[in-house]
């Protein structure tokens, strides 16, 4: 079977899409550029507005295009990853006095935004009591949840576990925590990092992550659970990171042993 036969057996819409991708790819439609309506796409293709409209949904899916309320679809400018990786926790860059999102912000000449949406004490996940060693049927930990914006489009939502005997009447318990972040805090209460240990997954989002990251439809998230551990080997320090997978890389380059 031909390229050109599979293509005929295609439904119409996929067929559209498919079209208009092409153009997307090709240069012939650029970042910002207005997609015809749907009328005029189901006359160009001799095709039902619905099926112009599905053909529409699909492109948004990919990505490739959004929608203004009121104005019409539009390309969409490509966006340019964040990329973290094993760098991130380097003395080096401790040295700038900036928290790790901050950095890389500022490397990609975006304006970066950290909510704190809370800090409590709570019973920790079980992932979580079992990487950080603490009792897991009791609140033995303080929970950050920060929601972080690039140029206000939001780029993950970090959920950071923390000792409740080490954390408590401590900067760690207040929304800003100080040069270097909580790390800074965490070196003042003698953890000083010396490994990491990340464990990546890809998920589909919940409806409510889904709502905090304006994700479209389709777009997965990555899951990092990160562990802390000091000079000692000892985790003091959890995270849990969504990142939204359409925006985000993640790039190491580790030594082998």
């Amino acid at each position: 079977m031909t390229a050109a036969d599979r293509s005929s057996q295609q439904p119409a819409s996929r067929r559209i899409a498919e079209t208009l991708r092409s153009a997307i790819e090709r240069g012939e439609l650029t970042a910002g550029d207005k997609l015809p309506s749907e009328r005029v796409l189901a006359e160009q293709y001799g095709a039902a507005r619905n099926t112009a409209r599905e053909a529409i949904r699909i492109l948004a899916e990919q990505g490739l295009v959004t929608a203004k309320h009121g104005r019409g679809v539009f390309v969409r400018e490509p966006q340019r990853l964040f990329r973290f990786g094993s760098d991130r926790y380097s003395l080096a860059n401790r040295e700038t006095g900036l928290t790790p999102f901050r950095l890389e912000a500022k490397k990609q000449g975006k304006t970066p935004r950290i909510d704190v949406l809370s800090i409590t004490r709570e019973v920790p996940p079980r992932d979580v009591a079992e990487r950080l060693q603490v009792p897991g049927a009791s609140e033995s930990v303080v929970h950050r949840e920060n929601h972080y914006f690039a140029d206000d489009e939001p780029v993950q939502i970090v959920s950071t576990y923390l000792r409740w005997e080490e954390a408590q009447g401590t900067l760690l318990m207040e929304p800003k925590s100080g040069p270097n972040g909580i790390y800074g805090r965490l070196e003042e209460l003698g953890h000083v990092m010396t490994r990491v240990r990340d464990e990546i997954s890809a998920r589909m989002p919940t409806p409510e992550e889904a709502e905090i990251l304006d994700l479209l439809l389709g777009v997965p998230v990555l899951e990092v659970l990160h562990t802390s551990l000091d000079q000692n080997g000892e985790p003091f320090e959890v995270s849990r990171y969504v990142h939204r997978a359409d925006q985000t890389g993640l790039l190491y380059d580790l030594p082998v042993h």
